[in-house]
């Protein structure tokens, strides 16, 4: 595979923030599955309290 540049990489918008995020070399193998930008954020929308 060869290298690209930031701009060049798949981006969504996070379920729970909003907020665009791009794709990770470690979501490589489940991105279709990939919903949240944050641990934190997926903590939040199952309905988990977020520490301070």
């Amino acid at each position: 595979m060869r290298m690209r540049k930031k701009a060049e990489l798949p981006v969504k918008d996070c379920l729970q923030c909003g907020r665009p995020f791009a794709w990770r070399k470690k979501w490589a193998r489940d991105w279709d599955q990939v919903k949240y930008c944050s641990e934190r954020c997926r903590r939040t929308a199952r309905g988990g309290s977020v520490a301070p």
